[in-house]
């Protein structure tokens, strides 16, 4: 498996962990009163750090378990690599901007900052998952 390949592995094992991580702190804080008077934003930041710091940590780890059993193959890429990381970038792509349609037209109906703020959040969850899965069924499968 090469490193670009691992370190879409290691989006997807933590993408969704992340994203219950998120909803589950959300609704304790809420304790079953509003979700609009949750305090969010310091909730949403380290969630997105540990996920960040997660996705660091097992593509490190990952790579280091490879290394020890291919030393020469551990870091090679290739043109396949950048094509199939491109091809993943336009369907992450893709479903940002459908997040951002999403977050102007909660602004221009004037909602309530915490849904267009975890509108965004969950967009950016959703186009790293589905990138991912892109990515591994590209290596497994090929492009067309």
């Amino acid at each position: 498996m090469v490193y670009e390949e691992r370190n879409a592995w290691a989006g997807l094992i933590v993408s969704p962990i992340t994203m219950v991580v998120y909803v589950v702190l959300v609704l304790q804080q809420a304790a079953g009163g509003p979700l609009t008077a949750v305090d969010w934003f310091p909730l949403m930041l380290w969630v997105i750090g540990g996920g960040i710091v997660a996705t660091i940590v097992i593509g490190i780890v990952w790579g280091m378990i490879a290394g020890a059993k291919d030393p020469d193959g551990v870091g090679r890429s290739d043109i396949r690599d950048r094509d199939i990381n491109r091809m993943g970038s336009r369907v992450e792509q893709a479903f940002v901007v459908i997040a951002g349609l999403g977050v102007i037209l909660l602004c221009a109906v004037g909602a309530d900052v915490f849904w267009i703020a975890n509108t965004m959040f969950a967009g950016f969850a959703v186009s790293a998952l589905v990138g991912g899965v892109a990515r591994v069924i590209a290596y497994r499968r090929g492009l067309v």
